[in-house]
């Protein structure tokens, strides 16, 4: 509905009391600016990556033009899930798995595109766990006329073959990553010739691309501010439709990777706590086996394997960790953005971390109740929210809570059949590891 289209996105930077730390260059250890980041990225992304002033970016009307054509997406009552639970809470689900690439990738995969292609860019490059980021920027780049190179972490492509074809449907290459195509593949692969990949092996090749090819820029689809500010679009929708349900949450939860889809649906309404007028819980849901917010040191580190990004101040199990093979490849990331690092700092949100199981048993339950396979990333969500619909069902609150449905799991049914099937395997995070 156009009423309900946001004309901005939120920028929650210029808001926060504690600002993100600076990115800070590896050698010099001097902040970055958009010069430095520019050789990397589109430069307009880089500007909303500094950006700490401006609360509102407006949103070209080019981007506008192709966000009319999903968007707005569902806010929805979730009925059945509450019989189902029977709990007295009201929960609310933000659909963002309707739109034609399945998930909420879309959102920034249009915007980074529009401003490659605006500056004269001619090929793009990127990495992708479970594929939705993958799938979203190769159509993203075929209509902006883009060339497109993907780097798929090696498990996930195994995991997930469809999700490369739907990429490659699009016209992009798409290799497994560690691999031998790239100086950093081949490190990697020489030090762990069974390396399985994780998304900081995935980045460091297609920031190894994106620097060596002529007119390329890399492209992220998680972590980063411009992302996050991308993906306001979710949360600046789903206030207006609440409001039309004559409701506000009290709780609002989003699963966790690098802070995109997370984001993306709670800053928007986390601006009110800002400011004093409300006291809404933000909860972000992670898995054991990857638990940066939650058993993770905050530190400078850098985004990927071999060191190739700027250093980002971030909640982080290591820039050389090795996620477990989880079926939810999206969160499989062994750090988490800047600004959701510095409002944990600053107890403006919390955390759990959700176990493979309980995840999928979550899903399922959602699944038989709303008519809605939901990606393996989005089960982490619906686990937390039934966590917070039990609780609320053992002290008979009545509350208000939202989660992002930030994609279908219909590529994910191999996962599901190990669920059903009682072969899916729960891990966690060791230290000692």
């Amino acid at each position: 509905m156009e009423d309900e289209l946001p004309k901005q996105w939120y920028n929650i930077q210029a808001d926060m009391k504690n600002k993100p730390m600076p990115m800070i260059h590896p050698a010099t250890k001097e902040p970055l600016g958009v010069d430095d980041l520019a050789h990397i990225f589109a430069r307009e992304c880089c500007e909303q990556e500094l950006n700490q002033t401006d609360a509102w970016i407006d949103i070209p009307e080019e981007i506008q033009e192709k966000y009319r054509m999903y968007r707005c997406t569902p806010l929805v009552r979730a009925y059945e899930l509450e019989k189902a639970l029977g709990t007295p809470a009201h929960i609310y689900f933000k659909n963002e798995s309707v739109n034609p690439l399945g998930s909420h990738k879309i959102n920034s995969a249009i915007a980074q595109a529009y401003y490659c292609k605006k500056e004269g860019t001619t090929n793009v490059t990127t990495e992708t766990g479970a594929g939705q980021w993958g799938a979203a920027l190769s159509y993203a780049a075929r209509v902006y006329g883009l060339e497109c190179a993907v780097y798929q972490v090696k498990i996930s492509m195994q995991q997930k073959p469809y999700r490369s074809s739907i990429m490659r449907t699009f016209g992009a290459t798409v290799e497994g990553s560690p691999s031998m195509s790239t100086r950093a593949g081949k490190d990697i692969i020489t030090k762990d010739p069974t390396h399985p990949g994780s998304l900081g092996t995935a980045i460091s090749e297609a920031v190894e691309l994106a620097t060596t090819t002529p007119n390329c820029k890399y492209t992220l689809g998680s972590v980063l501010n411009h992302v996050t500010l991308h993906q306001t679009i979710i949360g600046l929708e789903a206030e207006k439709q609440m409001e039309k349900a004559g409701e506000y949450p009290d709780i609002v939860i989003g699963c966790f990777g690098g802070g995109s889809n997370f984001g993306g649906i709670s800053m928007p309404f986390m601006r009110h706590n800002i400011s004093g007028e409300k006291n809404t819980r933000f909860i972000a849901a992670e898995p054991a086996s990857c638990p940066k917010l939650t058993k993770g040191k905050f530190e400078y580190d850098f985004g990927d394997e071999a060191g190739y990004t700027p250093l980002i101040p971030m909640y982080t199990l290591g820039h050389n960790f090795k996620p477990a093979n989880i079926h939810a490849g999206g969160l499989r990331f062994h750090g988490a953005g800047a600004i959701i690092s510095q409002l944990i700092k600053d107890e403006m949100m919390e955390a759990v971390d959700i176990p493979q199981n309980e995840s999928f048993k979550a899903g399922m339950i959602f699944a038989r109740s709303e008519g809605i396979i939901p990606a393996p990333e989005s089960c982490h969500a619906i686990a937390a929210a039934i966590r917070e619909a039990e609780k609320c069902k053992e002290t008979g609150e009545e509350k208000v809570i939202l989660f992002n449905l930030s994609g279908h799991g219909l590529m994910d049914m191999t996962a599901y059949d190990q669920y059903i099937n009682g072969d899916l395997q729960d891990y966690y995070f060791e230290p000692e590891k």
